[in-house]
């Protein structure tokens, strides 16, 4: 640990949920609501292959697997966690500019991540997202069409322990079937709320 301050306000928050829920949609429309285009979105580092359409340092940092650890050593990421065959981590350095920058820091991780986070910086926000059902989760994991059929099995393998952890979260927010925006405003009112609760902490990484 750095031991490094944000500014007064600024919080580490964490949005998680099972692959397939609608994350990045969601995060997608949050970014445009009003009162929330000047947090920070943390950009995680991964060694998973790009998928058409993605964009290194947009959608992810796409890493080998030797840059990838050779960060991870060095201290570099708040924290690492090897999810459905590959390995995701969060650059600590990002995470640490935006809160001294007195912006929230938006991080998109898997449920071992949070766990990590939440033991290093207990005054993290999590957020876990929820389908409303795991039959409909399954049904866009199917749809989307972006994982051989090994992958999607243990996709939905990891799916359920994901979801028996949700309770594990400050919030659970369903995201039920074309209502993302309603899901995103929900997360932004959440923000706002913890927010405005908090106006003097100070999270330290």
């Amino acid at each position: 640990m750095t031991g490094r301050q944000g500014a007064a306000g600024a919080m580490l928050v964490v949005i998680s949920g099972p692959s397939g829920v609608g994350k990045d949609a969601i995060l997608d429309v949050l970014r445009a609501l009003p009162g929330h285009t000047g947090h920070h979105y943390v950009v995680t580092c991964t060694t998973r292959a790009r998928r058409p359409g993605e964009v290194d340092g947009i959608s992810y940092h796409f890493l080998d697997p030797g840059r990838f650890h050779a960060l991870r050593a060095a201290g570099g990421l708040l924290e690492a966690n090897e999810v459905h065959g590959n390995w995701y981590g969060t650059p600590r350095q990002q995470v640490a500019d935006a809160l001294e920058a007195g912006r929230h820091a938006i991080l998109k991780i898997d449920v071992q991540g949070a766990d990590v986070v939440r033991a290093r910086v207990p005054d993290a926000l999590l957020i876990f997202v929820a389908p409303p059902s795991v039959d409909a989760l399954l049904e866009r994991l199917t749809s989307r069409a972006t994982e051989t059929s090994d992958e999607l099995l243990l996709r939905q393998r990891n799916a359920a322990e994901e979801m028996a952890r949700r309770m594990d979260y400050d919030y659970v927010v369903i995201n039920e079937t074309g209502e993302v925006e309603r899901t995103a405003e929900r997360i932004g009112e959440i923000i706002a709320l913890e927010g405005a609760k908090h106006a003097e902490r100070r999270v330290r990484i």
